[in-house]
């Protein structure tokens, strides 16, 4: 079963890219510099930013639902990302070397089942979790910090 990866748009994070720590802190956003590779995912790009790049950390509304599984929670963006990055049947980068949760919902934004996995294993089982009719798209969380890595779409 086909699948894409697509990293979040650029274009909503606009208002913040440039601002002061000050001006960032006021929106409860964090400027930070990234010290180590990996250690800080751009959820735009899907990759790790560089060491000495300037990423933001904030609250993001990952899962905009009515539903009991309406989620937010921390994410880092790479504050020079310019587009969002798009994977077809294959995993990014960011998805390497770290166990990553998958969440598997309806199209009522009902949470319908759950995985994890690592690296290799982790296209397969995406695959197979489509071949489920009643799965419309997976939220893919880093497992072992909880955030939200990207979605992940049929084709």
């Amino acid at each position: 079963m086909s699948f894409t990866i697509a990293g979040l748009d650029p274009e909503q994070f606009q208002p913040l890219v440039g601002l002061s720590e000050e001006a960032l802190a006021a929106r409860g956003v964090v400027a930070k510099v990234a010290d180590a590779k990996p250690g800080f995912p751009c959820r735009i790009s899907l990759e790790d930013a560089e060491p000495g790049e300037r990423i933001l950390l904030f609250n993001y509304e990952s899962h905009k639902t009515i539903s009991p599984f309406r989620s937010s929670y921390a994410i880092y963006i790479r504050e020079n990302a310019a587009s969002a990055a798009r994977y077809e049947n294959e995993l990014p980068p960011v998805f390497e070397n770290r166990p990553i949760a998958l969440r598997i919902f309806d199209k009522d934004a009902m949470l319908i089942g759950a995985d994890m996995g690592l690296n290799g294993e982790l296209k397969s089982k995406i695959m197979k979790i489509f071949e489920d009719p009643a799965a419309s798209y997976i939220h893919a969380h880093n497992a072992m910090h909880g955030c939200f890595a990207a979605e992940v779409r049929r084709v």
